[in-house]
């Protein structure tokens, strides 16, 4: 690490593979900061308890989030790939940090509120209202001072810098207070309108689709219900086509003619989906043609998580041996 780099943590869930969601609301920030930042990407494979029942589909997503990865253009010489789980001290400090955490503190996440109301009051397990302590561990672990998240996450980004606060008044200064960052596009929803974008929901673009996957993905976007003929008059705002256009479409000139055009009813939505597939794949086929290089390279993928894992593990030892001194676990000293 260059000692005068500040750090970073941000990890993504093994769910599967990755889709445009992601990269708007994260992998573009994360290209950027490599080089600005001393960066420790995250698989946060203890956090994925919904798949307990199915732990062959957590271990493919870890293969294919680093597959991904590798495909947009992270670089494992510059940062770190790491799994959660590989480095158990990330376990020890979640449950430290639990003893001043207050479960109402947790329970007014809003993001931990809206996935238990999906989850049912019934079927929420243990590990449900553990996994946001172990969040806080993650980023706390590399005394990360800066954590790129989507809008909905910054919350919890909050709730880690009071936690940080209070163990270093308790304990003495052994945790800076992370910052959250919001990429460019805040959030990008699913094809279908819905806050919520992902595989399970099929309204999502991944980065490995194929261009006519992404073609036919495009065609079946929704748009302005509103709208019943390619001569009436269209709305923008709430509009995905739009939204995707104004993300993806590098062409502002085009984007700007549509947009014109759409809201006086001279265009129609075949054309400014025709435009925006035409982009996408544009834009996807230099991450596609990386992605199927490291398919065909599996020992590139497993060296590259295996060198951010064990270099991640070497700076968690570190801080561990300072929180069991702040703490002043040495009993037997």
């Amino acid at each position: 690490m260059s000692e005068d780099k500040k750090r970073i943590l941000t990890g993504i869930r093994p769910t599967g593979a990755l889709h445009l969601g992601h990269y708007a609301g994260a992998l573009e920030n994360w290209l950027r900061l490599q080089d600005e930042y001393d960066c420790f990407f995250l698989i946060a494979d203890y956090q994925v308890s919904d798949k307990a029942d199915d732990i062959d589909s957590v271990r493919e997503a870890v293969r294919e989030i680093a597959l991904d990865w590798l495909a947009v253009g992270l670089d494992p010489e510059r940062s770190h790939f790491v799994i959660e789980s590989l480095i158990p001290e990330h376990a020890e400090l979640t449950l430290w940090l639990s003893w001043w955490l207050p479960l109402g503190m947790l329970q007014r996440n809003p993001t931990l509120k809206a996935e238990m109301a999906e989850l049912g009051s019934n079927s929420v397990p243990v590990a449900f209202f553990t996994y946001p302590v172990m969040q806080m561990a993650n980023i706390l672990m590399p005394k990360a001072h800066l954590v790129p998240v989507g809008e909905d996450q910054l919350p919890h980004i909050e709730m880690t810098r009071e936690v940080a606060r209070r163990f270093n008044r308790l304990f003495g200064e052994v945790f800076p207070e992370p910052e959250g960052l919001v990429g460019r596009v805040p959030r990008l929803v699913g094809l279908d309108g819905n806050a919520k974008m992902g595989k399970s929901l099929d309204n999502a673009i991944q980065l490995k689709d194929d261009a006519e996957t992404v073609t036919k993905k495009v065609k079946g976007m929704f748009t302005d219900p509103t709208r019943l003929r390619a001569t009436d008059p269209g709305h923008l705002e709430g509009n995905p086509v739009f939204m995707y256009h104004d993300a993806f479409n590098p062409d502002t000139d085009e984007v700007q003619d549509l947009k014109d055009r759409y809201v006086v009813g001279k265009v129609g939505d075949v054309e400014v989906k025709q435009k925006l597939a035409n982009a996408l794949n544009a834009f996807l086929d230099p991450i596609r043609e990386r992605r199927a290089h490291y398919e065909a390279r599996p020992e590139l993928v497993r060296e590259a998580l295996a060198a951010g894992t064990s270099h991640a593990k070497r700076i968690a030892e570190q801080t561990m041996a300072e929180v069991r001194s702040a703490l002043r676990l040495n009993y037997l000293e």
